[in-house]
C-alpha cells in the first residue's frame, strides 16, 4: 500500500479490507507481532538513514533513502526533507506536486510555510500571494512577509509593543512605520521596558535606536547596571532626571533591584522618586509590587494602590489579585479583578475569585450566575464553581465504544500512521506534532476513534490528550487512562498512598511515557531527578540500583512512591502541600505557607512558580476524576484542598528532603 498518497478516507468509501487492518493495527496483541507491524517497520533503517543525511545536507543519499522508502509511511518526511534542502538551493522543484499529494497534511503546511518564507525573502509577492491562500496557521514571519506584501505596516505594532522576538521580515515593517512617522516614541519606550523586564539588555538597546537623536541613552553600561542595580541607584549619574534615556535607565536599575530585594528597592526608590514623572513612578512602583506579590510580602498591595498612573501587565494585575487573596482582602480582590481588561478577567480562575469575592460581600445571586458560566469544565475552577453550586463533581455519560468502521478510518488516516511511526523511531516531538495536527476538525466520533487507536498502540499520552479534546461525547476513561494498574496500584497501596492522587500526579508527571525525560533532567513515568532517584534508593535500601535503572518501570514507580510518601509525612499530610514539593522541591512548598492558615485553592493559586501553581491544580483535580472512576462516586475537590496550616506547624524535618 502506498501510505503517502492516500487522502483521509470518508466512512463511505472504507473498504472491506479496511476492517481487516483493523485487527492488524489497531489490536493489543498485534503490537508486537512482525505480522502486524511488518510493513511499518521495514523501513525504519532507510528513515533513519534519511534522517542523519538531512541533519547532514547530503542531498544524493538522502534523495537514494526516499526512493528505498517507497510504501513507507515515513517517505513523506524523507521527501520533505529532500525538498527542503532543494529550497535552501533555490529550487522549488517538486514542491508543487508534493503539496498537491498530500493536502492538508502537516508536513504539506511545513513544506508550503518554507516556501512563502523563500518567496519572500525574494521579495516574489505574486508568488507569494498565491500561496499564501493555502497556508492554514502563518507564523510570525510569514505574516509579517504577508503584509509587505499587501503593505499593510500596521499588523507589526502589537508585537512590538508587545516585546516579542520579531524576525527580519517583521523589523522592514517597523521600518516603514517609522519612516512614515507612525510609530510614537512612546510606543519606542514601551517596548525598550518590555524588554528589560525580559532581560534582554542587547534587545533592549537595538529598540532604542529607533528613537529621534537626543532622546535615548547611553548603551554602554546597561549590563553592569544589570549585575549590580543597587550601586546604580545608591549613586545615580548627576542629572540624570533631565532627560527621559537617564530616568529609563534608572527605573531599569529598580526594577532589576525589586527582583533581588523589593522592600530594598522600594527604600530606594522612594528618596529618588520626585524626580520622575506620575506614569514612571506609578511603573517603578508596579515593577516592585509584583516582585513582592510573589514574595508574599505584606506591602504589595499598598504598592499596587501606587500604580493608577500606568498600564499593568497581565501578569501585574493577576499578581495583584494574588496579593489580595494572601491578605483575604476580599474587597481587593473584586476591585482588582474588574480592573482587568475583559478576555482576562473572563478566564476561569478569576471568573471563580470574583464570585467568591461577591459572595464574601453577600451579593450571592451575582456570585451564583459566575460560577454557573465556569460550572461543568472539567479544570479544577470548574470542578470549584460546580461545589459552590452544590452540584458533585462527577463523570459525564461513557460515549459508546468506536465501532468498526470508525476505527478502520483511525488506522488507514496517513497523519496518524506517521506520528505512530515517528513515535516508534523516537522521533517524539515530530510524532506529538504530526498526530496533533491530524486531529484538526475532527468530530467527536473520530477524536474517540483516534484516541483508542492510541490506546491500542500504548501510546498513553496521545490517548489522553486526544480524548481530552472532544465536546459532548466523551470517555473519562481514556482522558483519566491508569495503564500499569496491576504494577502501580500495589505499591501505592503498600504505603498507604491515595490512588487518584497517585495517578493524578503521574498523569501530570510523564502522560505515562516510559521514557520521558524533561529539560532539566527528570526520568521516568514519575519525573525523578537523578539526585531525587539516589537518595530515595539508599534511604529505601533498593537493591542494586543504578542511575540507569531510573527509566524502568518497577524502579521509577517504587522510588516515585517512596519520595510522594516522604514529602507527604513530612507536610502535615497534606497533597497539595505534597504535590508542590514533588515539583518544585519541599523546602520552596514549606516556604510558601502564610503566617495563617489558609485555604488550600488560595495556597495553590498564590504559587510564586508558574509551572508548580499549574501543575498542583491539575493533579489535584486529575486526582477527583481517578477516584471517581475507581470509587465509582462523586468526590469534592474543596474537600481535598482543604485548609493549609500557618507557616512553622507541622513540617517534622521537610528540610532533610531533597
Amino acid at each position: 500500500m502506498n501510505y503517502k498518497r492516500k487522502p483521509f478516507l470518508s466512512s463511505s468509501r472504507v473498504a472491506p479490507v479496511a476492517f481487516a487492518l483493523v485487527a492488524a493495527l489497531c489490536a493489543p496483541s498485534a503490537l508486537g507481532a512482525p505480522a502486524g507491524t511488518y510493513v511499518l517497520e521495514r523501513g525504519e533503517a532507510a528513515f533513519m538513514a534519511a534522517r542523519d543525511a538531512w541533519r547532514n545536507g547530503e542531498r544524493v543519499r538522502l534523495a537514494r533513502q526516499v526512493e528505498a522508502l517507497q510504501g513507507h509511511p515515513l517517505q513523506a518526511w524523507a521527501e520533505y526533507w529532500l525538498l527542503r534542502l532543494h529550497l535552501e538551493d533555490g529550487d522549488a522543484t517538486g514542491v508543487a506536486d508534493y503539496l498537491a499529494r498530500h493536502p492538508g497534511a502537516y508536513l504539506a503546511e511545513k513544506l508550503r510555510g518554507d516556501w512563502l518564507r523563500a518567496l519572500g525573502k525574494k521579495a516574489d509577492w505574486d508568488g507569494f500571494r498565491r500561496e499564501l491562500q493555502g497556508l492554514a496557521l502563518p507564523d510570525t514571519e510569514v505574516a509579517c512577509y504577508a503584509a509587505r506584501a499587501a503593505d499593510t505596516a500596521e499588523m507589526v505594532r502589537p508585537l512590538w509593543t508587545g516585546g516579542q522576538d520579531l524576525p527580519q521580515a517583521c523589523e522592514a515593517l517597523v521600518d516603514n512605520l517609522v519612516a512614515a512617522g507612525n510609530l510614537s516614541v512612546e510606543e519606542v519606550w514601551q517596548r525598550v521596558r518590555r524588554l528589560f523586564e525580559a532581560k534582554r539588555v542587547g534587545a533592549a538597546r537595538s529598540a532604542a535606536a529607533y528613537l529621534p537623536a537626543g532622546e535615548g541613552f547611553d548603551g554602554r553600561g546597561l549590563e553592569s547596571i544589570a549585575q549590580a542595580p543597587v550601586r546604580h541607584l545608591e549613586k545615580p549619574p548627576a542629572g540624570f532626571a533631565a532627560k527621559r534615556g537617564g530616568r529609563e535607565v534608572v527605573l531599569f536599575a529598580v526594577q532589576r533591584a525589586a527582583r533581588a530585594d523589593p522592600q530594598d528597592a522600594a527604600r530606594r526608590f522612594a528618596r529618588i522618586e520626585t524626580q520622575f514623572s506620575a506614569e514612571e513612578r506609578a511603573y517603578a512602583w508596579g515593577q516592585i509590587a509584583l516582585q513582592a506579590a510573589q514574595r508574599h510580602l505584606p506591602e504589595a498591595l499598598d504598592w499596587y494602590g501606587r500604580t493608577a498612573a500606568t498600564m499593568l501587565s497581565d501578569e501585574q494585575l493577576a499578581w495583584q489579585v494574588r496579593a489580595a487573596l494572601r491578605a483575604h482582602d476580599w474587597g481587593a480582590v473584586r476591585r482588582a479583578i474588574a480592573a482587568m481588561p475583559p478576555a482576562l478577567s473572563a478566564q476561569s480562575d478569576w471568573t471563580y475569585w470574583q464570585g467568591r469575592a461577591l459572595a464574601a460581600a453577600g451579593h450571592g445571586e451575582e456570585a451564583r450566575a459566575l460560577f454557573l458560566k465556569i460550572g461543568g469544565q472539567p479544570n479544577f475552577y470548574g470542578n470549584l464553581a460546580d461545589e459552590e453550586l452544590g452540584r458533585n463533581i462527577e463523570i459525564p455519560p461513557r460515549a459508546a465504544v468506536p465501532s468498526t468502521e470508525e476505527l478502520a478510518l483511525a488506522s488507514v488516516n496517513p497523519g496518524f500512521q506517521r506520528a505512530l511511526a515517528l513515535l516508534r523511531t523516537d522521533m517524539r516531538i515530530e510524532g506529538v506534532r504530526e498526530w496533533v495536527w491530524t486531529l484538526r476538525g475532527m468530530d467527536d466520533r473520530a477524536l474517540l476513534a483516534a484516541a483508542e487507536l492510541a490506546r491500542r498502540h500504548e501510546v498513553w499520552d496521545r490517548a489522553i490528550n486526544t480524548a481530552d479534546r472532544t465536546q459532548n461525547q466523551h470517555d473519562y476513561n481514556l482522558r483519566y487512562i491508569a495503564p500499569f494498574s496491576d504494577r502501580v496500584r500495589p505499591k501505592a497501596n503498600q504505603l498507604a498512598l491515595d490512588n487518584g492522587w497517585v495517578y493524578g500526579l503521574m498523569r501530570q508527571e510523564s502522560r505515562f511515557v516510559m521514557n520521558a525525560k524533561s529539560s532539566v533532567g527528570a526520568k521516568g513515568l514519575m519525573q525523578l531527578m537523578p539526585a531525587t532517584a539516589k537518595w530515595v534508593a539508599q534511604k529505601i535500601k533498593l537493591d542494586n540500583y543504578h542511575p540507569s535503572r531510573v527509566t524502568e518501570m518497577d524502579t521509577n514507580v517504587t522510588l516515585g512512591t517512596h519520595y510522594m510518601k516522604m514529602v507527604l509525612d513530612s507536610l502535615d499530610s497534606h497533597p497539595v502541600l505534597a504535590s508542590a514539593a514533588y515539583n518544585a522541591g519541599p523546602g520552596r512548598a514549606r516556604r510558601w505557607r502564610a503566617d495563617r492558615p489558609l485555604e488550600g485553592a488560595i495556597y495553590a493559586e498564590t504559587i510564586p512558580f508558574s509551572e508548580t501553581r499549574d501543575y498542583v491544580k491539575k493533579v489535584m483535580s486529575n486526582a477527583v476524576y481517578y477516584n471517581t472512576l475507581f470509587e465509582g462516586r462523586p468526590q469534592s475537590l474543596k474537600a481535598r484542598l482543604g485548609m493549609i496550616r500557618a507557616r512553622g506547624q507541622g513540617e517534622n524535618g521537610v528540610e532533610q528532603l531533597p
